[in-house]
């Protein structure tokens, strides 16, 4: 099995070709402003660097933080509507009522309040009113808006208000693209809504982003498959990718944290990369990331949705450091790096000066920091390993000493040893462990919700096959399917017999989609 994984970054595109498990030969460039074309030079390096071991590659897993930065950086992001389905209930909160002025006043394509929806126990709060929905269509049509999501009173326990309203859309707007909020959340109607009215926004710069990768993919010459890696270690075949971009965010620590277990071979442990810009720093369980189980905030918006557990800090290789190193951060200069740091021949200090200067790192030219005061070295270092031990000191659960995988192309400013660390693990490769975890990465399904008047093994059974369905639909070879994390909750307040079931499974990937 040979792949080819790619994994662009606030400074670098990182791109490797593996065969197994064994990395045949790496590249590390630059990101360039438009990121495509930085792809298509990674891609170009690593055909040049291969030869003939290039042949046979049959797949190529691109993780991109253009979805990440299109939303922190408010731009490339379209106008999205919203329809929820709640009325008479959940009227005094609007949909985009706790948005960023500035965020919202670019997505917001209207907002329909109309009558249906559902009770905690599953009964209608009162009968959908389609009329209502037939008149949002419309509207959203007049106003040129072709982004649509549509979110229900409890749809994770019964999503059929949102199938409805979505063929009624569909109908009337032919155009649309139709998000709905249950394919997508969890329990909590405003997070629920939140993350897909991101994913509406997102998804014309999906489509654009989708198309160019293709294209890089073909003019490279490869006969290869398309997959974009996801926020849970794993990746789904493009065109399903396309049109759910918010679960490619956070996808690059992910695709760090996949290549860490690897390299190592180690499944549990803490996890650091810093790359150019921050270090972030996760928990490894069965070689796949912890997942956040709370709410978590994307670009000041509050979401609810499969996200890792990550906690980021701007510590990276292109840090700029002041003068006399009493402030770090949080400015980096990102993919200027190369033109920007004092080893490149730039005039701004940054991290990578630093640690060049003090003989942890080897680029550049060291002769242009040789006249760095040892002070303000030390200085600087000294308060990168306090921001870094403490960043882990966080992320940890409890107290026991466990292993920390040092990963990504800024990894020699991780300290040798920190409290509550058993052992700090570098690996050959290490600098590109992103797009390691990227070529390695498996196809996953998921579901989570809520059966009724079920027997448990009966709701974890049907929550099973669901998940199965699910990676299938996103590419993945059914006979390589695996079960690897399965939760269920009896729920109490609800009348009957009721279990929250949540099943996780992960499969290799169909080199030839079905």
């Amino acid at each position: 099995m040979k792949r080819i994984g790619i994994d662009v970054g606030g400074t670098n595109t990182d791109a490797v070709l593996i065969d197994g498990e064994a990395v045949v030969c790496a590249t590390k460039t630059f990101t360039t402003p438009d990121v495509t074309s930085g792809i298509k030079k990674a891609l170009a390096e690593i055909v040049t660097s291969a030869g003939s071991a290039i042949e046979g590659v049959d797949a190529v897993m691109i993780g991109t933080t253009h979805y990440t930065n299109a939303v922190v950086e408010r731009r490339n992001i379209g106008r999205a509507a919203a329809i929820r389905i709640s009325l008479p209930a959940s009227a005094s909160l609007i949909p985009f009522c706790d948005w960023p002025s500035e965020l919202s006043a670019k997505v917001n394509g209207g907002t329909y309040l109309v009558h249906g929806g559902h009770e905690y126990d599953g009964r209608p709060v009162v009968p959908m009113n389609e009329m209502e929905i037939v008149e949002a269509a419309r509207a959203i049509r007049r106003d040129g808006v072709n982004a649509v999501a549509i979110s229900a009173t409890f749809s994770p326990l019964t999503a059929e208000c949102e199938i409805r309203a979505a063929e009624i859309v569909k109908n009337e707007h032919p155009d649309a693209h139709v998000t709905l909020s249950s394919a997508l959340g969890r329990i909590g109607l405003l997070e629920r809504e939140n993350v897909a009215l991101m994913n509406a926004s997102l998804i014309g710069l999906a489509d654009e982003i989708t198309r160019a990768f293709s294209s890089a993919v073909s003019e490279s010459g490869l006969n290869a498959s398309l997959f974009i890696t996801q926020n849970d270690g794993t990746v789904a075949r493009a065109e399903l990718a396309r049109d759910y971009p918010v679960f490619s965010f956070a996808s690059g620590p992910t695709n760090s944290m996949r290549g860490a277990a690897l390299l190592t071979g180690i499944k549990h442990a803490m996890v650091c990369d810093v790359g150019g810009t921050t270090a972030d720093v996760g928990c490894l369980i069965n070689g796949f990331p912890r997942e956040a189980n709370n709410v978590v905030e994307v670009g000041g918006v509050r979401t609810l949705f499969r996200m890792p557990d990550l906690l980021s800090i701007a510590i990276g290789g292109g840090t700029i450091v002041s003068e006399d190193a009493s402030k770090i951060g949080p400015q980096s200069v990102g993919y200027r790096l190369g033109h920007e740091a004092l080893v490149f021949g730039g005039k701004t200090l940054t991290c990578t000066d630093i640690a060049v200067a003090a003989g942890l790192a080897d680029v550049g030219d060291k002769a242009l920091v040789q006249n760095l005061d040892k002070a303000v070295i030390d200085a600087a270092l000294e308060t990168v390993h306090l921001r870094l031990a403490e960043a882990v000191d966080r992320m940890k659960t409890d107290a026991t000493p466990v292993p920390l995988l040092a990963v990504g192309g800024g990894a020699m400013l991780i300290p040798e040893s920190m409290a509550g660390i058993s052992e700090v693990v570098h690996v050959e490769h290490e600098s590109v462990a992103n797009a390691v975890g990227a070529a390695i990465a498996q196809i996953s399904g998921e579901t989570d919700r809520i059966y009724r008047d079920m027997d448990r093994e009966d709701a974890i059974e049907s929550a099973r096959e669901n998940a199965i369905d699910n990676a299938v639909k996103a590419g993945a070879d059914s006979e390589t399917i695996q079960v690897i994390e399965v939760e269920d909750l009896p729920l109490s307040y609800l009348p009957g017999r009721a279990i929250r079931a949540r099943v996780r499974v992960v499969g290799e990937a169909r080199s030839t989609p079905q």
